[in-house]
Parts: C-alpha cells; structure tokens; sequence
C-alpha cells in the first residue's frame, strides 16, 4: 500500500479559453487541487521524453499603420502605410532586443533561444497595384523568457508605438520622396492592440523534490536525461506555480510534429512515460 496519494486531473480546456470555468485554473479557484501542494505536480505536457524545466510567456500583438491612399505616380502625396508598418516594426524590434537581450539565467535552464518579437501575419484592404495603401495591418507574437515578465513586455510594445506616434520621423524613409508627415500637415499614425490574454513564462525549481524525483526517474528509465527550456507557452502552470505548487514539466509526444498537419506520438514514448511515472510515485513513497 503506498504511504503518498496520487491524484490524477485531465484538463478540459488548455488551449480553449472560450470555455472557461471548467478547467484546472477553475479547480484551483474553488480550491479543489490545493491538497495537491503538500507535493509535486507534474505537468504532462512537453515533448521528447526529458524534463521540461521553463517555457516562454507570450503576447499576441497587432500593429495598425494608416498614411494616406494616393496614385502611386504622385507618391509626395501619399502616406505609403505598407512601408511605415514594416518600418515601424523594425523599429520595435530594435527596441525589444535593446530592453529584453539574452538573461544570464536563460543558459542555465538551457533555453534553445532568448526572447523574440517578431511579425508573423500581414494584410491589408486591398487595391490596384498603382494605388500607394493607405492602410496596413502587421499582425505577430512576443516570445519572452520568464526571467522578464509578459506585462513588462506589454508596457514596452505599447511605448514603442506612442513614442513613434509623438515623432514619426524616428522611422527615417523609404526614398527622397516618401513621406509619414505630408507638408500640409497629414500625419501617419500607429494603432497597437494586444491580442488576447497573455501568458506567462515558467522557470520551474530546480532544487525541488519533484525536479530531483523527475530527472532520476528519467535517467533510469532513458540511460540518460537531458533537461531543456524553450520559448514555446504553456497556459496555467505559472498561475499554478505562483500559488505555492512545486510544478513540473514533462510531456512524451514529438516536437518535430508540434502543429504539424498529422501531429503524432509513438506508442513506445508513451510507454517510457509510464515508466518515469510509476518510477516517480516509487521514489516519492519510498522518501514519505
């Protein structure tokens, strides 16, 4: 008869905020998983089999640049807003890596990359290609290292956008006669939107018993174990953690087929899985 208590919880919503109270963040506010903080939790969640040991907050952003549609035959008089979204998130960018470089803990945890901002989504209304676009929408993410915070990151983008919104000029132009201040007084401008909720980062305890029972059970089971962090995101386990719970990741499907059109796992990997895990629940009843 084991000497600890197991608990087993199976989330429902983890990547679908649009039904809430149903999943382990509501659980954990009506305080029915606080008996789970007198010890480990383990997060299955990752991927490749070794001990997950952080994961990156993330802000979801949108940048609105509006100038002014014209014929492209007269460009002086037109506010090309395709050139000032691309200048201005280069802009941005400059900024972010100035504010958020590499943190010496990053290497530590053994993170693959340091924070990141970048564009990922582009568009606009539409148009002949003699028409200079009058409107411009740049649409990507913020990944960021849980050494900084998702709100500091948040306060950062937003100051970006208001301090080229005050002076354009800081954006410099594409050519002699391209323009973001007209000589009458027409002005580009810059509207930023945060996307959603953000999430933030997990740097999980190292010297914890959970991470200590982890990486020997995974060693024992694999021959080896190779912990890693990386700046993908993961929903909850930061709340979780931040409330007093020693929590771990780990995860046995394939990072190669993340997202893919066929995302898949092996059955052997899942089978070392068990392993790990029976192995774990063994250490902790022996040291209870």
């Amino acid at each position: 008869q084991l000497k600890v208590n197991v608990a087993c919880v199976l989330i429902a919503n983890e990547e679908n905020s649009s039904e809430l109270g149903i999943g382990v963040d509501e659980l954990a506010k009506r305080g029915m998983i606080a008996h789970l903080k007198k010890g480990p939790v383990f997060w299955v969640d990752a991927a490749d089999k070794h001990p997950c040991l952080g994961t990156a907050g993330m802000v979801a952003w949108q940048l609105k640049a509006k100038g002014k549609l014209f014929h492209s035959g007269l460009p002086h008089q037109g506010i090309n807003a395709m050139e000032m979204a691309m200048d201005a998130v280069s802009y941005m960018q400059n900024k972010f890596y100035e504010d958020f470089p590499p943190h010496e803990n990053e290497k530590r945890y053994g993170f693959v990359t340091c924070s990141s901002m970048k564009p990922t989504q582009w568009s606009y209304p539409g148009g002949g290609v003699n028409q200079i676009p009058g409107e411009a929408t740049i649409c990507g993410d913020v990944r960021i290292t849980p050494f900084y915070s998702a709100d500091q990151a948040i306060q950062s983008l937003k100051g970006y956008a208001d301090e080229l919104n005050r002076d354009l000029s800081k954006l410099g132009t594409r050519g002699p006669v391209a323009k973001y201040v007209l000589p009458d007084g027409t002005k580009g401008q810059l509207e930023l939107t945060i996307m959603g909720s953000s999430v933030s980062g997990i740097a999980v305890t190292l010297d914890s018993p959970g991470n200590t029972v982890l990486c020997e059970a995974t060693k024992e089971v694999l021959g080896e174990c190779n912990p890693y962090s990386l700046t993908g995101s993961l929903p909850l386990v930061k709340e979780l953690q931040d409330e007093g719970y020693d929590l771990q990741i780990m995860g046995y499907g394939l990072m190669k087929t993340y997202h893919a059109k066929n995302e898949y796992g092996l059955l052997s990997d899942f089978g070392d899985g068990f392993k790990v895990m029976t192995k774990i629940v063994q250490k902790l009843n022996d040291k209870a």
